[in-house]
């Protein structure tokens, strides 16, 4: 019990069995790297992906949509693996914007690239882990 009140701020969630903060810097460009998000589509493209976020119950710290690439610092479930995370925003949003700026289907073929860019993210650094990891052999 102890534990879950030390981590119970704004920084970790919790669930029934676990505490977590789950976040990853996301990064991913257009087909070609074109600088399609522009004239209003990086507008959208931002509702969108608040929209689809708040779906999933996941949390948009911070997001950034430049002319060729776009970054999203997002925190998430420990049920929702990267990959899931980015398929999900990324189909959403090609799907309706596709739709919604008939333009892009005649510049690209698809709206994203297959590719992206992972990083988590959290409080504590690597060397700090490991450092306590190694710890715990003494103890």
């Amino acid at each position: 019990m102890y534990l879950l009140l030390f981590f119970m701020n704004e920084r970790w969630k919790s669930t029934g069995h676990a505490v977590y903060n789950c976040s990853y810097h996301l990064i991913w460009c257009p087909k070609y790297r074109r600088k399609v998000l522009t004239n209003g589509v990086d507008v959208r493209l931002k509702e969108l992906l608040y929209e689809q976020a708040e779906k999933h119950g996941w949390e948009i710290e911070s997001l950034e949509v430049m002319p060729d690439h776009v970054h999203v610092f997002i925190r998430v479930t420990p049920n929702d693996a990267p990959v899931y995370v980015v398929s999900q925003l990324k189909g959403y949003t090609s799907f309706i914007l596709r739709n919604e700026f008939t333009w892009l289907k005649s510049k690209l073929p698809t709206l994203w690239t297959r590719s992206y860019y992972v990083e988590s993210i959290g409080h504590i650094s690597e060397e700090t882990i490991k450092r306590y990891i190694e710890e715990q052999k003494t103890k």
